[in-house]
């Protein structure tokens, strides 16, 4: 029997005013329904953010560390779901019990951390040009946040955004991709178990066409974070510059991992297969390019090929599942049309290249891990964003073509190199055009702490995670005190008065 859930607004949960509902499907088996969603639209954000807007005026009096206390909580409660959470997102996205568990304890990670963060939301004060003047600065609030997520990292991205909103005093209307509802829904229920007021964290379902855009261009949504594809963050930009919104974009990666011929290749092939493969490939930090130094290449590729053809592919509920299906049937199309580009390109298909076959894959949206050798750079295949499990090599002969070849994309995201040349790793830090650089890691393993986005068309400059995303969900107000009992004239030449 499934569940048919609903939005939750207000501190209450109801249904769309539209009646109207979707499914929500295992993609590793279509026989599985987790439940039903109301097809929410304008009606239901105006509702979610004026309930967001109300709380927002007594939410952002709440001291700080009181906010961070709810947080707290939130953490404690997620730690004893933790096993329940990952279930629930095994049969909502597909990825392995041993990936969904991770994703569960970023968020727990991200909830303790955005709680120690409430008493650390540091502003400055500064010197008076004048005297007996003081010159401060606090860090405010800024509204309401409009959030809206992708369905590959269903609990920790949504955490990454609401739990800092929050603990700056926002108010939040949350809006999940329609692939992982459930996993949204489960986050707002521990959010109303810990106490958050009503109508502080709303949460509506719908497709980002009738709810998505409807948030972004509410007057009365101060900021929009988004985490998705470059197209729409583009088309979000421009929406919500429009109206001088501000805006966080984290969208999309073209990741390569440079295998130098210094290289411990056991430790690389692991990071490659665990980079390319894990989730699938679907994720924005995937391992998607190889790129080679002639003088292992040929050794790596066969050491690479033996490896992914071993992998066990299957629903992630098995504790020996490796990989995952794709989310959706239209994204597994999407791998299919890439992979019959990179052939028609002249790539060579070392690897997978199908739908895996047997009766226990008939059910599911599953497809074999892929590997393409003799990949040309500029090539649409070592171009493009696929996500999924498609992995492109480039043979280059040297360091210098090897960091032209990893920066030659409009993505910047994530980057690897592996190599026991330290002055070559120092080197590849500086000149790698990306926000995020492992040295003898995987471009995948971003940790709650740090600073995570990147450049060019992966983003608009901001970050999640970190000290820096707490910046984005605070406005900076300047404070001049002026204790001289007398006026004081700045700006003014004193020399010529």
């Amino acid at each position: 029997m499934s569940n048919a859930y609903k939005n939750f607004i207000a501190g209450q949960w109801q249904d769309a005013a539209s009646g109207e509902r979707f499914d929500n499907i295992n993609p590793a088996d279509h026989s599985d329904q987790i439940g039903t969603f109301p097809k929410s639209d304008q009606r239901e954000v105006d509702a979610a953010v004026t309930a967001a807007r109300q709380a927002y005026k007594s939410w952002r009096l709440t001291p700080a560390p009181v906010r961070g206390d709810f947080l707290k909580k939130v953490g404690d409660i997620m730690v004893a779901r933790k096993e329940e959470i990952a279930k629930l997102m095994t049969r909502e996205m597909g990825k392995v019990l041993k990936e969904t568990r991770g994703d569960t304890q970023e968020g727990i990670d991200t909830a303790y951390y955005a709680a120690s963060e409430t008493r650390r939301l540091f502003s400055h004060t500064a010197p008076s040009e004048l005297p007996n003047k003081m010159n401060i600065s606090f860090r405010m609030p800024v509204g309401v946040a409009g959030i809206i997520t992708p369905w590959n990292f269903p609990m920790a991205i949504p955490t990454w955004k609401i739990f800092p909103a929050l603990a700056c005093g926002n108010t939040v209307v949350f809006k999940p991709a329609s692939d992982t509802p459930a996993t949204a829904t489960v986050l707002v229920e521990i959010l109303a178990e810990a106490g958050i007021p009503a109508g502080v964290v709303n949460l509506v379902h719908g497709s980002g066409s009738k709810v998505g855009n409807p948030i972004v261009e509410h007057k009365d949504v101060n900021l929009i974070s988004f985490t998705g594809s470059s197209s729409i963050g583009k088309d979000i930009q421009a929406r919500a510059g429009a109206m001088l919104k501000r805006v966080s974009l984290e969208l999309g990666g073209k990741n390569g991992v440079i295998i130098m011929d210094d290289a411990d290749l056991e430790l690389a092939l692991d990071g490659v297969l665990w980079g390319a493969f894990g989730t699938t490939g679907q994720r924005c930090t995937a391992t998607s390019r190889v790129i080679l130094h002639d003088k292992i290449h040929d050794k790596f590729v066969d050491m690479l090929v033996k490896r992914a053809e071993k992998l066990k592919v299957g629903n992630g509920l098995d504790e020996s599942i490796e990989m995952g299906p794709c989310i959706n049937e239209g994204q597994r199309g999407v791998v299919e049309e890439y992979v019959e580009i990179g052939k028609k390109q002249g790539a060579k298909l070392v690897c997978g290249g199908k739908r895996p076959e047997g009766s226990q894959y008939a059910k599911g949206t599953f497809y074999l891990p892929t590997i393409f050798t003799e990949v040309k750079p500029m090539s649409r295949l070592e171009q493009e964003e696929i996500f999924g499990p498609v992995l492109s090599v480039i043979r280059v002969r040297n360091f210098d073509e090897a960091i032209t070849v990893l920066n030659d994309t409009v993505y910047g995201l994530s980057s690897s190199i592996y190599t026991r040349n330290v002055n070559q790793a120092f080197k590849a830090i500086r000149d790698i055009e990306c926000g995020i650089t492992y040295v003898n890691g995987p471009t995948i393993g971003a940790e709650a702490h740090m600073p995570f986005g990147g450049m060019k068309e992966t983003g608009n400059g901001h970050r999640e995670g970190g000290w820096q995303v707490y910046e984005f969900y605070s406005e900076t107000k300047t404070v001049y005190v002026d204790f001289s009992g007398k006026l004081q004239k700045a700006q003014i030449d004193t020399e010529q008065v």
